[in-house]
């Protein structure tokens, strides 16, 4: 890679552009380039790539540019710190290092921490940014700022004096950061677009991350952390920072999710008012906005809980919290068994009155199904994707809540692995193993009586657990077929990526390059190690991020999570496992914790399980003869017949029919289908 040259200096260039379209809240679009050929930046890429990203709507919008470095920002006011911020305007250097400028799409949660250990005076603390924030912890411990940073962050450091650039994503790749070498520069965005407006970068589809996205029968899409779907584009892995420096860029790991030490507590009450001092703290972190909150509501108890401490807090700020929640459209039989439900609405209306400060709304999309948003999203997402059973839901709350001046929206998606984790039946099954008698059999009696199972069938289900070489079973996972039914073979052969990913290529988290497959693999079966697996997984984060970051700039709401608030992760991982299982409860800490805050009939319910997205067939089933259409000439187009088991394809649409039925939401040959007709028009594009 070439040295960098002596650039030729020029005047700064602060540019200050008007604002476009409406006026609203919005998050941090970044783009930049530093070369490293000697030449300085040009103007007409910081051009392309501005314009590339003018369909986010901003509150301001800004490029600086001087000798080999172009800076540009479409900037969110979010947090009432921001308002009126003017990235990339930089500091004015110190005694400590020169001049530094910062793009950052950033809300951090740890300010108050961060106050006390940079000895920040109190009459300042009030009006600081967060991009300032980062800048005087990177003039403090350089290189190491990353580590000492909580919260959702992307940003880039240019170091005029040292010609460096440093920049990082937070460990959970909250927000999206891409970059590309090439041409004698380095160029980076929040998103793909405007490195793709570059004229030298084309869009040729990256064969190695296609086939894997199709291979890998789980929601992430690649074993490569740094992968995208498009040739010389990377992303920055999340946990990890990027220095790019004389003409070389290097990407480092930093920080860890792991607690320093177990912890150990007096008393299961000392457990229970820990989790509600720190979970409440990272939701009222969350909470830091001049605009309104909203939160996704379903029946269960991580968004329950979620939306109870903020609600509650925000009564105090004279604010109320707006919930959202998708539910069935009129019309809709549930096919689903007993023990589940697609409705969750009495149990959200329960949650809602003993909550109080909730205005409810209850979204059915009427008319709206997976199908009517596949363009949409592809636009959205710059990629395919397989999400596609709750993808409506998804962009309808965010566009819903963006419109009505929501600057935050609440959600506990992460809460399975954190503070609601408890696998009963997987610690049973370790006590079994242990022969631990006494133990299991108290618990086995009171769990079965909160769960309206008969011992017998129990012991059953625990032998298979415990011994599955016995039983003659496997492990979990998704549908072992449908990764084999939606690649083509010849192209399965040609990138070899079943023997990659079998070879341990999808193993990794903070740290690596590689992913994690959860949920049941080979050697994977450890319900304690899936869990650290799941929250270390760079697939999972970046599949996350991206998703978050490209609705945030859609539609102007910033997606807060926090169930995966750093704090609360290292905390949920000390706590010892009886904690989260004891008494016949599973989830059993956070139904403890939230004894005052959820309603009896959220908090102690063991019986029934919302299923969100079990309505997709029926809301998909006027289309269903244009999608059929659409699969035939999908299996007749030369252009994806490498890619694609047409031949499979072919043989499921026969086989489902003109009508499809409901209760085949969750079929692997539906999913096939959906999964096709995506990756098809993605495809199309680029062909």
């Amino acid at each position: 890679m070439a040295e960098v040259g002596d650039p030729v200096r020029q005047a700064p260039v602060p540019v200050r552009i008007g604002l476009h379209g409406r006026r609203r809240e919005e998050v941090s679009a970044l783009a930049g380039i530093v070369r490293f050929d000697g030449r300085e930046a040009e103007v007409s890429d910081g051009e392309a790539m501005m314009n590339a990203m003018s369909r986010y709507v901003a509150d301001d919008v800004r490029t600086w540019r001087d000798g080999p470095a172009f800076l540009g920002c479409r900037i969110r006011w979010i947090t009432p710190e921001s308002v009126g911020e003017r990235m990339p305007d930089g500091d004015a250097g110190s005694a400590a290092g020169g001049r530094l400028r910062i793009v950052a799409d950033a809300i951090l949660d740890n300010r108050a921490d961060l106050f006390d250990r940079l000895e920040m005076p109190s009459g300042r603390r009030a009006t600081v940014t967060d991009g300032e924030l980062i800048l005087l912890a990177y003039r403090r411990w350089g290189r190491l700022a990353p580590s000492h940073l909580i919260g959702d962050f992307a940003f880039m450091i240019w170091d005029e004096t040292r010609k460096e650039l440093f920049g990082a994503r937070d460990l959970f790749g909250s927000r999206s950061l891409y970059y590309h070498i090439g041409a004698g520069r380095l160029a980076f965005a929040t998103t793909m677009a405007p490195l793709l407006a570059l004229p030298d970068i084309g869009s040729r589809l990256d064969e190695a991350w296609l086939a894997e996205f199709m291979a890998i029968p789980e929601m992430f899409e690649s074993t490569d952390a740094g992968a995208t779907p498009y040739i010389g584009i990377r992303q920055v892995p999340p946990g990890h920072a990027v220095v790019f420096a004389d003409g070389r860029a290097r990407i480092e790991a930093y920080g860890s999710i792991e607690p320093a030490e177990p912890l150990r507590l007096r008393s299961d009450g000392e457990y229970e008012e820990a989790m509600r001092d720190i979970f409440g703290e990272a939701v009222r972190a969350r909470l830091r906005t001049h605009r309104e909150v909203a939160a996704t509501l379903s029946g269960g108890l991580d968004s329950g809980a979620v939306a109870g401490f903020a609600a509650r807090a925000l009564q105090r700020e004279g604010k109320t919290l707006q919930a959202y929640s998708s539910v069935p459209p009129s019309g809709f039989a549930d096919w689903t068994p007993g023990h589940a439900a697609a409705d969750e609405r009495p149990y959200i209306a329960a949650t809602v009155r003993h909550v109080g400060n909730i205005e409810a709304s209850y979204m059915d999309f009427e008319g709206i199904s997976p199908l009517t948003e596949v363009d949409e999203w592809i636009d959205l997402l710059e990629s395919p994707y397989k999400f596609f059973e709750n993808s409506y839901w998804l962009k309808g709350i965010h566009e819903r809540a963006g419109s009505r001046g929501a600057g935050i929206l609440l959600t506990g998606a992460r809460g399975n692995f954190t503070v609601s984790w408890g696998p009963a039946l997987d610690y049973y099954a370790q006590l079994l193993k242990r022969m631990k008698w006494m133990r299991l059999s108290r618990e086995l009696r009171m769990f079965g009586a909160n769960k309206g199972i008969g011992r017998r069938r129990l012991l059953s289900t625990l032998g298979k657990l415990a011994f599955p070489a016995l039983s003659g079973g496997r492990r979990g996972g998704d549908e072992p077929d449908l990764p084999a039914m939606l690649i083509h073979p010849d192209f399965a052969q040609r990138t070899g990526v079943f023997a990659k990913l079998r070879g341990g290529g999808s193993g990794g988290g903070f740290g690596s390059s590689g992913g994690s497959r959860g949920r049941g693999g080979p050697g994977s079966a450890d319900p304690f190690a899936v869990r650290r697996d799941k929250l270390a997984s760079l697939a999972a984060a970046n599949k996350n991020g991206a998703t978050a970051t490209k609705l945030s700039l859609r539609y102007g709401v910033w997606e807060r999570d926090p169930t995966c608030d750093l704090r609360v992760v290292r905390f949920c991982l000390s706590v010892p496992v009886e904690q989260y299982v004891r008494d016949g409860m599973d989830r059993a800490l956070i139904r403890r914790a939230t004894k005052s805050v959820l309603p009896d009939e959220v908090r102690l319910n063991q019986r029934v399980r919302g299923v969100q997205g079990a309505d997709w067939i029926h809301r998909a089933a006027p289309m269903w003869p244009r999608l059929l259409d659409e699969l035939r000439r999908l299996c007749d187009d030369s252009a994806v017949a490498g890619y694609l088991n047409v031949e499979r394809i072919r043989a499921a649409a026969a086989g489902i029919g003109r009508e499809p039925r409901s209760e085949l939401a969750f079929h692997p040959e539906m999913r096939l289908l959906l999964r096709s007709v995506i990756l098809y028009r993605f495809i199309k594009r680029h062909a």
